[in-house]
């Protein structure tokens, strides 16, 4: 089990089965708030589904593709953040992150964005780190502009959204851009 303590009240769990019923159930009491951003909620309609989604992301971790961590606040798992797409060989991945709503507020993603950033840049060695976010959800697009990273243009309906196809902001972050923020 990895679990890495960011602060005092703040830790990230990677995500395994033991995680299943706690994760279901913020998924469940945040569905409506959840499923403004997020395409796959109306998919998750049971433990069952959620136990799916882990060994999924344990087998993507096991297979060197990615990983996704729980991330727990004061104890309690306050949402999900991921890596997705490793590309080693050009040195370049994507972060993506979601909370509970009544987590929100709190700088808990900022804190976890920059404990990936650190991990990805000094640990792994990538060049490249990308956040993309909804054009509408301001609140996601905070958080790679607060961490300095550079808007690099839209991307048209890229993704289905339940009844509508949303654009996506692009964020990169280098690592020559990184060094320079520590």
């Amino acid at each position: 089990m990895f679990i890495y303590q960011i602060n005092k009240e703040l830790h990230l769990k990677l995500l395994d089965t033991t995680d299943v019923d706690r994760l279901f159930q913020l998924v469940h009491s945040n569905r409506i708030h959840l499923r403004k951003w997020l395409p796959w909620i109306d998919e998750t309609e049971r433990p069952a589904d959620t136990k799916r989604f882990i060994e999924g992301t344990m087998k993507k971790f096991a297979d060197n593709k990615g990983f996704e961590t729980g991330i727990y606040y004061k104890g309690e798992l306050a949402g999900v953040i991921g890596v997705h797409q490793l590309d080693h060989q050009n040195k370049h991945t994507s972060i993506g992150y979601w909370l509970g709503e009544k987590f929100q507020g709190k700088g808990i993603i900022t804190k976890a964005v920059s404990t990936y950033l650190h991990y990805l840049f000094e640990t792994r060695e990538f060049n490249r780190v990308e956040i993309r976010c909804a054009k509408r959800n301001k609140k996601s697009q905070a958080i790679p502009e607060r961490l300095g990273f550079t808007k690099e243009g839209t991307i048209r309906q890229c993704e289905w959204l339940y009844d509508r196809y949303v654009d996506h902001v692009v964020y990169s972050l280098l690592k020559e851009e990184y060094e320079l923020m520590k």
